[in-house]
């Protein structure tokens, strides 16, 4: 008798230095959400951002992250018991964690907020720590590898080396959030550019609007048939 089940993809999310890290919160999360199991490492730079912008304490190299976790994620809806289960942890030396192997089988790798610094090394293939090294092996396995820059303005350099990451078969998606959904809120914004993301991982979603074409508001004059004098009621001055 056949097995139709599948086990949960695994997704490595690797943390940077650039600004912008509610957007690797809400990824987590919707991964989580979404089923799959998530090896998680923050560069040291990535620590003292994420300490800055969210308060999570990750330590120096991201040896606190793991013990940080319910207290992050518990309010997003993630219960301890899930992080228990499907969260790995691991600090940005950890050379021996299994995304530095291309042996070790992964849904992806996703580098959210991905620093210029980060972006620079992974097209240079040089591998300073965990994430770069799993950005390093998704590449060489030819794998998906999805960079979220987020900086701006963007120098030659910095595109040069989006150009460059793209031809190397990396998926590059900028936090570049849209307004056509008229976000209220500033989580609509990140939940946009989360959605759009795991569209490209292949991941069912139902975190990003999906455009529906433009809606005319009801009563909107220019969507009704303009009423025409009847004969004999011509507007003064109206030529014969």
């Amino acid at each position: 008798m056949s097995d139709d089940t599948q086990a949960p993809l695994r997704f490595f999310v690797g943390l940077t230095g650039g600004s912008g890290h509610a957007y690797a919160e809400r990824m987590i999360v919707e991964l989580l959400k979404a089923g799959c199991l998530v090896d998680l490492s923050i560069t040291d730079a990535g620590a003292k951002v994420l300490r800055h912008e969210l308060g999570i304490e990750a330590g120096g190299r991201g040896e606190l992250l793991r013990e940080s976790l319910p207290g992050w994620l518990g309010p997003k809806g993630i219960d301890g018991a899930l992080i228990e289960r499907a969260v790995r942890v691991f600090p940005s030396d950890a050379i021996e964690a299994p995304a530095a192997s291309g042996t070790s089988l992964t849904g992806g790798v996703i580098v959210t907020p991905c620093s210029m610094g980060t972006l620079a090394r992974v097209t240079a293939g040089f591998s300073s720590n965990l994430v770069e090294r799993a950005a390093d092996v998704a590449l060489k396995e030819g794998r998906r590898l999805l960079l979220m820059p987020r900086e701006t303005p963007l120098s030659e350099i910095h595109l040069e080396n989006m150009l460059r990451a793209v031809r190397l078969g990396a998926i590059c998606l900028p936090c570049m959030p849209g307004f056509y959904h008229l976000p209220k809120t500033i989580d609509d914004l990140v939940g946009h550019v989360v959605g759009k993301a795991m569209d490209r991982l292949g991941i069912q979603q139902n975190v990003g609007a999906r455009w529906q074409g433009f809606v005319e508001p009801a009563g909107d004059p220019g969507t009704s048939q303009p009423t025409l004098p009847r004969a004999g009621t011509e507007a003064p001055g109206a030529q014969p």
